[in-house]
């Protein structure tokens, strides 16, 4: 599940430089949504790459009618219905739903007005936020005096139907939201002046998003020196902790957990950024779940960071450097089941033990080894319900 950070930057939170600075401490931090009035659309895409959702009130509705030639550099990705209206109080709302002024304006058909703002002040405004889901895109609701069972019950009655935003002013009540039902709001809109507040709730975003495996213990059976081979080393743009590296194999549903380079040795200098991934032939795991040939990554892809106990993150490859190495085939067994690898041989790739840290030079057979199992097939990188034979 995708997951969204918003950041409220209308005029109700201040003058153009209070938005500006809030703005920009959203654009460095990562957030996916600036949500603003329409005069400061273009004013946001001056400041940075990011998609902006702007309030629509009927005034900005007869303008832009009227201006069917405007740059597309002014438009807005979104706009949002309900401020200044029926959606945050200052129009009552109807008795009947039909004669809804918001509504209409939603189902009018307008690609761009596809998104509703709602402060839930009843149960009424609940249903209102329920029956604007069925036509926007975005559904925007914003507590007053409640904490998390409307959102529980929209998040029941219409997670499916829309992108259900949830209004919140500190990173704790962000991951409140991702996590109710443990199911979770689909976005969060953040109405926060905080640059550390902001940074938070962008990170919460990512650990929600993030996949958690579970590595298994797999016995060497098998250490045997091969000849040389095309060995690949994948630098990423971020530096990696001590206990993090990457999932690596010759087989698809066997990869092998291999430490980044953090350790310092009287060899070579640490190299955070780095793992020593094996030979061109392999598989490394990507973070939609997937796998690609070590051969084919290049800078500007994708790999999945994971750690000793499964958290996985993503990270951008900076560089791949293929040179010739001597090489280990390296053999483990996991519940009857085979798998192997070639790693260089060499005393800085290590792997990780029941006892810690291994160089592969150390390895023995007998001892026991972090892999990621998957009993699947795969083709292309995808999963399949195939019978594949590797060895």
């Amino acid at each position: 599940m995708t997951r969204s950070v918003w950041l409220k930057a209308d005029d109700t939170v201040g003058d153009w430089e209070t938005r500006k600075r809030r703005i920009t401490a959203g654009l460095e931090a990562g957030v996916d949504w600036v949500l603003v009035d329409e005069d400061d659309v273009e004013k946001v895409r001056e400041l940075g790459d990011v998609k902006v959702a702007a309030f629509r009130t009927d005034a900005d509705v007869h303008v832009m009618e009227a201006e069917e030639d405007d740059e597309p550099e002014s438009l807005a990705d979104a706009y949002i219905v309900g401020k200044d209206g029926e959606g945050d109080g200052t129009v009552d709302l109807p008795s009947d739903f039909s004669g809804s002024a918001d509504l209409t304006t939603l189902r009018r058909g307008d690609d761009r007005t596809n998104g509703s703002y709602i402060r839930i002040l009843s149960k009424d405004y609940e249903a209102f936020a329920e029956e604007a889901a069925h036509d926007g895109d975005h559904t925007i609701v914003v507590g007053e005096d409640w904490t998390i069972i409307p959102l529980e019950n929209l998040i029941a009655r219409i997670g499916d139907e829309t992108d259900l935003i949830a209004g919140v002013t500190s990173a704790d009540e962000a991951q409140a939201a991702f996590e109710t039902l443990e199911i979770g709001a689909d976005g969060v809109l953040l109405d926060s002046d905080s640059p550390d507040e902001i940074r938070r709730t962008t990170e919460i975003r990512d650990e929600a998003e993030r996949e958690s495996l579970d590595l298994v213990w797999a016995e060497v059976t098998e250490v045997e020196r091969t000849g040389m081979a095309d060995r690949v080393c994948v630098d990423t743009g971020s530096l990696m902790d001590h206990d993090e590296g990457m999932l690596v194999g010759s087989m698809s549903r066997g990869l092998f957990f291999v430490h980044a380079e953090t350790a310092e040795s009287p060899y070579v200098a640490s190299r955070p950024f780095r793992v020593n991934a094996g030979a061109v032939h392999a598989y490394a795991r990507t973070p939609d779940g997937g796998t690609t040939y070590l051969s084919e990554l290049e800078s500007g892809d994708e790999v999945q960071i994971v750690d000793e106990n499964g958290h996985t993150r993503e990270a951008i490859v900076g560089r791949v450097k293929i040179e010739k190495r001597p090489m280990f085939r390296i053999t483990a067994e996991y519940e009857g089941d085979r798998v192997t690898t070639l790693l260089q041989n060499a005393e800085t790739i290590k792997v990780h033990t029941r006892d810690g840290r291994v160089a592969v030079t150390d390895l023995e057979p007998g001892d026991e080894m972090l892999i990621y199992y998957e009993d699947t097939a795969r083709h292309f990188g995808e999963a399949v319900e195939e019978s594949i034979i590797e060895k």
